[in-house]
C-alpha cells in the first residue's frame, strides 16, 4: 500500500500543534538558525515538545537546516545538528552538501539513523538532478513547485527503476505562496538588498512593482508587479499527483498565522482522507488519529492572492498576479449601489461587523475597508473608500466570523480510536488494547494484566466496567467498543479498572512510539557506492561550467562536488558576479501577455530585448530561452 502524508508548516510551537491537532501526518519547523525562513526560528526545546507531541500520533516532525553555510559556521550548525539528534527529529531538510559529511559524522557517534530530506532549494527539477540526489543517499527530494505531472512521474519512474539505492520519496508542494524563481536560483534579493534568498532572508523582489521597457525604451506596462504569481492550490490534483508518484504533499507556509495553518490543514486531511476510503486497498495515511472540526475548512477564506495550479497541467496564462502581490480572499459580489455612508453588495454572501473588503481600482491598485456595521444587506464601511465605484468586484480578506471559529483553541481535536477487550486469566483478567484506525499505517495493540480472585459479581457489572474502562477523560484516545466475553460475570472493583485501564494506555502509548522508530529506522537511506555523475552546468546552462549556481559557500561543500567531478565557483553570496542571471523562471512575462510566438500569441510590437525597472531606476535585462521555455532575469 502507498503510505500517503499530509505535510504542514509551523511557524512556531503552537503553529506546530495546531497542525497536529488539525489532520498533519508530519510538519516543517524551522530551528533558531539555518532555516529558509530566518524570521521562524524556534528553541531546541520547543521542537523537541513539538516531537513528542507529534510522534504521540506517530506524526513526524522535520526540522529545516536548509540555508548555505559559511566556514565560520561550521562548528555552529555542527552543534545543531546534534541537539536535533538527540531529541530524535524525524529529518533534516538540507541544501548545503556540507551537510552531507557533518550529519553522517553526528549520525554515527551518536548511533542515529535520521532521514535527510533534499529541501527544494538544491534545485530539483530533473531526473538527472533526482538520480543524483537519490545516490547520495537522501531519502526523500522535494520537487520544485514548477513541475508537471508528466515530470513528475518521469522522476517517480527513473527512481523507482534504480535498485542500487533504497526507497526514495517525493514530496510535493500543494498549496500556498509560489515563488517566481526556481528554488535556490534566486540571487535577487541578494544583489539588490543584500539579503540572500539562500540565508533565509529573501526581500521579496518579486513582490515588487516594475516598468516593462523595451530596446527603444517604451514602457510597456508601467508600475506592475510582472513577477508576482497568485497562490498554489493543487486539490484538486491530490490523487493524480499520487498516481505520478508523489507521496508527501506540503503546505507552504512557515511565516503564516495559526489560523492560516488550521483551516489550510483541514481542508486537505479531508480531501486525503476521502481518497484513501475510496481506495482502501491502495492507500493509507502516514499517522493515526481522526480529527472533528468545529468549523468547515474553506481555503478561499484564508491569506491567498487568487488561485492557479501552476504548471501541473502544462502552461497557463493566468498564473501572475499583476495588479496586487497582497491577499485578495474570497469573492463575494459586486457593489450593486453606493449611497453616501453605505453600500449594497449582489451576491450571496453575508457579512458581519468587522469584516475587511478589499477591490482593485481603476489604476489596478488594491484598495481595502472595514466594515464598521453591517445590517439590513447595507454595509456601513469605518470609511467610505473615494475610488470605489458601482459594478466594481469585491473580495473579502477578512471573515471576522470565520476567523472567530478559528481562534477557538478547541477547533479541532484529534483522537485516536482504540477497541478494549477484557479477558479473564488463571490469576486474575488482563485489558488488551488496540488502535482501529483503519486506513492508516500502524495499528499497534498492548496487554496489561492484575492479579485478582475471581468473585463472582452479585448484580450485573457490564454497565460498570465499560463505564470505567472508558473513561479516558483529556487523553488522545477515545474507546470505540469494548469486547467483553458473554459469559463474564465477575467482579472487579472500580479502582482496579482505572489501574488496568492506565496500564494499558501507558503500553500502547510505548508501543505506538516503538512502532514508529521502527518504521523511521528503515527510512535513512545510505549512500551508493557509486554515485550518478551529474554535471549540472553542461545540461542546462548553454555549456559553461556551473560557476555560482551550486551556492558553494564553504570548503566542505568545495571538497563535496570536487570529489564528484563537478566543477564550481565561490557562491553568489561570497562573489557577486558582474554579469549573472539573478533569477531562472518558467514564469514568461512575454507568455502572460499574449505575445509568445512558439505558443501561438500574437506578434508584439515591440522589440527586444525588454527590461524590468524598478521605481528607484534600477535595470533587469530578460533573455528568453524558448528553446527551454524558461525566462532568465538578467545584471
Amino acid at each position: 500500500m502507498r503510505v500517503l502524508e499530509l505535510l504542514a508548516p509551523a511557524r512556531n510551537l503552537e503553529c506546530g500543534i495546531a497542525a497536529i491537532n488539525h489532520g498533519a501526518d508530519a510538519v516543517y519547523i524551522g530551528a533558531k538558525r539555518f532555516g529558509a525562513r530566518a524570521s521562524a526560528g524556534n528553541s531546541v526545546d520547543d521542537i523537541a515538545e513539538l516531537v513528542g507531541y507529534a510522534h504521540s500520533f506517530q506524526a513526524k516532525v522535520y526540522v529545516t537546516v536548509n540555508t548555505i553555510i559559511y566556514d565560520n559556521e561550521i562548528e555552529d550548525v555542527t552543534n545543531l545538528i546534534e541537539q536535533l539528534a538527540d531529541i530524535d527529529v524525524d529529518a533534516l531538510l538540507i541544501q548545503d552538501m556540507a551537510l552531507l559529511s557533518i550529519c553522517a559524522d553526528v549520525f554515527r557517534q551518536k548511533e542515529k539513523n535520521i532521514a535527510l530530506h533534499a529541501s527544494t532549494q538544491t534545485d530539483n527539477r530533473t531526473v538527472e538532478k533526482a538520480l543524483f540526489l537519490q545516490s547520495l543517499g537522501f531519502s526523500r527530494i522535494v520537487l520544485a513547485r514548477e513541475l508537471s505531472l508528466k515530470e513528475i512521474n518521469d522522476i517517480h519512474n527513473a527512481l523507482s527503476s534504480n535498485t542500487t539505492c533504497g526507497d526514495t520519496e517525493l514530496e510535493v508542494f500543494v498549496h500556498g505562496a509560489l515563488c517566481v524563481a526556481y528554488s535556490g536560483q534566486c540571487y535577487a534579493s541578494e544583489y539588490c538588498f543584500q539579503r540572500s534568498a539562500n540565508r533565509g532572508e529573501c526581500a521579496q523582489f518579486c513582490r515588487l512593482k516594475f516598468d516593462l521597457l523595451d530596446a527603444d525604451d517604451n514602457i510597456i506596462e508601467h508600475d506592475r508587479h510582472l513577477l508576482s504569481l497568485k497562490d498554489l492550490n493543487l486539490m484538486d490534483y491530490i490523487e493524480k499527483m499520487i498516481e505520478a508518484g508523489a507521496t508527501s504533499f506540503k503546505i507552504e507556509g512557515r511565516l503564516k498565522d495559526v489560523n492560516y495553518v488550521k483551516n489550510v490543514t483541514a481542508a486537505y486531511n479531508n480531501q486525503l482522507n476521502k481518497i484513501v476510503a475510496g481506495n482502501p486497498t491502495k492507500y493509507r495515511r502516514s499517522s493515526i488519529g481522526r480529527c472533528k472540526y468545529e468549523f468547515t475548512p474553506n481555503l478561499k477564506k484564508t491569506f491567498n492572492r487568487g488561485f492557479t495550479s501552476y504548471f501541473l497541467n502544462g502552461r497557463q496564462q493566468n498564473i501572475f498576479s499583476p495588479d496586487t502581490p497582497k491577499a485578495l480572499g474570497e469573492y463575494v459580489g459586486r457593489v450593486k449601489e453606493i449611497n453616501g455612508a453605505w453600500l449594497k453588495v449582489a451576491g450571496v454572501a453575508s457579512f458581519a461587523n468587522g469584516d475587511g473588503l478589499c477591490f482593485i481600482n481603476d489604476n489596478h491598485e488594491l484598495e481595502g475597508f472595514r466594515v464598521n456595521r453591517a445590517d439590513s444587506g447595507k454595509l456601513f464601511p469605518h470609511s467610505m473608500p473615494a475610488n470605489l465605484r458601482k459594478g466594481f468586484s469585491l473580495y473579502r480578506n477578512n471573515d471576522q466570523e470565520f476567523n472567530h471559529l478559528l481562534a477557538n483553541p478547541a477547533s479541532a481535536v484529534r483522537k485516536i480510536p482504540i477497541t478494549m477487550e477484557l479477558t479473564a486469566t488463571a490469576n486474575g483478567f488482563s485489558l488488551s488494547v488496540s488502535v482501529t484506525d483503519e486506513g492508516n499505517i500502524a495499528t499497534p495493540d498492548a496487554i496489561a494484566s492484575i492479579d485478582y480472585p475471581h468473585e463472582k459479581a452479585k448484580t450485573p457489572q457490564m454497565e460498570n466496567i465499560i463505564r470505567q474502562l472508558t473513561k479516558l477523560g483529556n487523553t488522545i484516545y477515545e474507546c470505540v467498543n469494548v469486547a467483553i466475553p458473554d459469559d463474564f460475570t465477575y467482579f472487579i472493583p472500580s479502582s482496579l479498572l482505572a489501574d488496568l485501564r492506565r496500564k494499558a494506555i501507558d503500553r500502547l502509548q510505548l508501543s505506538i512510539a516503538s512502532t514508529m522508530k521502527s518504521s523511521e529506522d528503515n527510512k535513512a537511506n545510505s549512500p551508493s557506492s557509486n554515485s550518478i555523475p551529474y554535471n549540472k552546468g553542461e545540461n542546462k546552462y548553454n555549456n559553461r561550467k556551473a560557476s555560482y549556481l551550486f551556492n558553494v559557500s564553504n570548503r566542505l561543500a568545495k571538497e563535496f562536488y570536487e570529489e564528484h567531478g563537478i566543477a564550481t565557483d565561490d557562491a553568489f553570496e561570497l562573489k557577486h558576479p558582474q554579469h549573472a542571471t539573478i533569477m531562472q523562471c518558467r514564469h514568461c512575462i512575454k507568455y502572460s501577455l499574449g505575445c509568445c510566438a512558439k505558443h501561438g500569441g500574437r506578434k508584439p510590437s515591440w522589440r527586444e530585448p525588454l527590461r524590468l525597472r524598478l521605481a528607484d531606476g534600477r535595470q533587469f535585462f530578460l533573455n528568453f530561452d524558448c528553446k527551454h521555455c524558461q525566462m532568465n532575469v538578467l545584471i
